[in-house]
């Protein structure tokens, strides 16, 4: 009985805690556009009303801006900590079409990015505790700009701000990149949608800039250029970066590392998204301006109609951020994972895998893979010389038709290709694969058309071994090796009876060979 009063007691007290402690918070704070003259009349220039609004908020101690249905025409607006902007249904914030309604705003945070611009419609520096929400759209009225960078705004762009939220929101018609968020940290994006697609506009759907502890989720980016991007255009990385459930489609590429890359990129994830018809690469990271890429994961991800499934390039362009600061280094690439994806209707160049003379790309695994390539390539390819131009723009285009229709792989070490297939639509006469300069390289269980040319091509191959493939019907060759700098080469269990002749490699080269089937 005592043990019952006591509980009973217990429950009255802690009620009535919690209902003096929600009693004692303050209410969120709503400031209404309208109480401060903005008009949604699609005429009116809102720009100071909406400030003035924003500056009641923020001296207010923060709380919420509020736009209601109506389309608000406004020049640059800048906000302030503990400040979210919340646009209801039918509310569209519009940027005026007047270069003169967007200040000159240089940060005091300096990058490659100064090249690029200095307005924005939205603009937010040194703040924390920020959001754009809503089921309301904003639009960057972008075909009333034309000509180099600096005349064409940014929608949004937030430098140096921690905990960033941007949800719900739709973006439109973009004069420049949609979203920009630079040295940032806690950034939250979530289910919007971007729909920023014209032709030869250098509008990039996100760009997430030397920032770390990003989320972006369960959004629809439509961009025409890349869609969502990673940069590092000063010396910090991007860092514990997280990409899921999205739905991306671009004139150029889908997912991107680089090109920008002085600081580096770690431990960044790509899972559970869809790509469709993208011109360039589907999934591209490009190393190209020094700095470190390390640790980054790309899974369950399905593409259609793309230039190229994977890309990815060590190159050496070492493009300073600022001007007469040193020269980068050059950077290194390394433990990447790909896995359970699949892609049809890739472009017939084919994907490559590259890194340089002496700075190959390490530890890359690609797992659970299926392409199928448009095909259509000549014997002619599988002969031509690849050109190295480490100083050129990373792109899939660069080397122009590789030697092979499915993987070109050149200066790389701990390369593994675990149960992956690839197949073309129109008869191609390259190689599925073709290895270059390559150590410790291990192929399972990879399945391949073949054409005119050996299913695998191996040129100064080292440490390698070939394990539990099968060569399909009406193979002629299935392993070419040339070269004078290949050893250690290993074949076992592999089925190779329906392959006419198995292995052409140089006289003087031993094979392993053990538990293979052979004709």
């Amino acid at each position: 009985m005592k043990y019952s009063c006591s509980v009973a007691i217990f429950f009255v007290i802690t009620s009535l805690f919690f209902t003096l402690n929600l009693s004692a918070s303050p209410k969120q704070r709503y400031f209404n556009i309208h109480d401060h003259g903005a008009k949604g009349d699609s005429s009116t220039l809102n720009t100071k009303y909406i400030q003035s609004t924003i500056d009641e908020c923020a001296k207010a101690g923060g709380g919420t801006v509020y736009f209601p249905a109506g389309k608000y025409i406004s020049g640059t607006l800048f906000l302030k900590s503990n400040l979210t902007l919340l646009l209801d249904a039918g509310a569209v914030l519009i940027g005026s079409g007047d270069l003169n309604d967007y200040p000159v705003t240089v940060p005091s945070l300096r990058s490659y990015t100064d090249n690029y611009t200095d307005k924005s419609l939205i603009y937010g520096e040194d703040l924390q505790h920020i959001g754009i929400i809503g089921d309301g759209t904003l639009n960057g009225n972008g075909t009333a700009f034309k000509g180099p960078y600096k005349v064409r705004p940014y929608m949004i762009r937030m430098v140096n701000c921690k905990d960033v939220l941007v949800r719900d929101i739709t973006l439109l018609n973009s004069p420049m990149w949609v979203q920009h968020y630079l040295g940032c940290e806690n950034i939250n994006i979530d289910g919007i949608t971007v729909d920023s697609r014209r032709d030869f506009v250098n509008n990039d759907g996100i760009d997430i800039d030397g920032c770390k502890n990003v989320r972006i989720s369960n959004s629809e980016i439509l961009s025409g250029d890349d869609a969502i991007v990673l940069k590092s255009t000063f010396n910090e990385p991007c860092k514990n970066i997280v990409v899921t459930n999205c739905v991306i489609s671009s004139n150029c590429n889908g997912f991107k590392l680089g090109t920008e890359s002085n600081g580096g990129f770690e431990n960044i994830t790509f899972s559970n998204s869809v790509i469709y018809d993208t011109k360039l690469g589907g999934i591209c990271l490009e190393l190209v301006d020094g700095g470190i890429l390390d640790k980054v994961s790309v899974s369950n991800i399905t593409m259609n109609h793309v230039g190229a499934a994977i890309f990815i390039r060590l190159g050496n362009r070492a493009r300073q951020f600022l001007e007469k600061m040193y020269k980068p280094g050059m950077g290194s690439l390394s433990n990447v994972i790909f896995s359970d994806i699949q892609a049809t209707n890739v472009g017939n160049i084919g994907c490559s895998i590259t890194g340089l003379p002496g700075y190959p790309v390490k530890n890359i695994m690609l797992s659970n893979i299926r392409l199928t390539f448009e095909g259509g390539g000549t014997k002619e390819s599988v002969t031509r010389e690849i050109p190295e131009i480490p100083e050129k723009y990373p792109e899939f285009r660069m080397f122009g038709m590789l030697p092979a229709y499915g993987f070109y792989c050149r200066h790389a070490e701990n390369l593994v290709f675990k149960d992956v297939e690839v197949s073309f639509t129109m008869p191609d006469a390259r190689p599925a694969m073709v290895f270059e300069d390559v150590a410790d390289l291990e192929l399972h269980r990879i399945k391949a058309m073949t054409g005119k040319e050996a299913e695998l091509q191996f040129r100064d191959v080292r440490n390698s071994m070939i394990q539990s493939c099968r060569a399909p019907v009406g193979t002629e060759l299935f392993l070419s090796i040339s070269g004078l700098n290949n050893r250690n080469i290993s074949l076992i269990g592999n089925d190779l009876s329906e392959a006419k002749h198995a292995i052409r490699k140089p006289d003087q080269l031993e094979v392993f060979m053990e538990s293979n089937r052979l004709k």
